[in-house]
This record gives C-alpha cells, structure tokens and sequence, in this order.
C-alpha cells in the first residue's frame, strides 16, 4: 500500500460508523417521541366520574327517545 492511503481508508471506515450513529441517533428519537406521544394519548382517556358518566347515560337516553 502506498503512503496516505492508511489514513484514507480510516477515514472512509470512521466516516461509515459516523453515519450508521447518526441513523441510530435519528431512529432512537423518532422512537422516544412516538412513545411519548402514545403515553399522553393514555393519559387522556381517563375513567369517568360517576357524575360524567351518569350525564352521558341521560344524554344517551334523551336522544333515544326522541327518535321515537
């Protein structure tokens, strides 16, 4: 092997690791993110209160029965 080419080719590997660690960075925090997301969703869809849920049921009720 001529001179220079050692380092050439360490470049060409480092540059290669490089870009495989900025894919994984990039994949880690896409993957942060949509977990994240999807616990804030499961912290919105909390049980009712006995007061909400007795509401929604008369709701339910009211508009039964006013289609017949």
């Amino acid at each position: 092997m001529p001179e220079g080419t050692e380092s050439s080719v360490m470049d060409r590997l480092n540059s290669g690791y490089l870009q495989l660690g900025l894919l994984a960075l990039a994949f880690g925090g896409l993957q942060i993110w949509w977990i994240s997301s999807t616990l804030r969703k499961r912290e919105l869809a909390r049980p009712m209160s006995e007061g909400e849920f007795r509401r929604s049921l008369e709701r339910i009720w009211a508009a039964g029965k006013q289609r017949q």
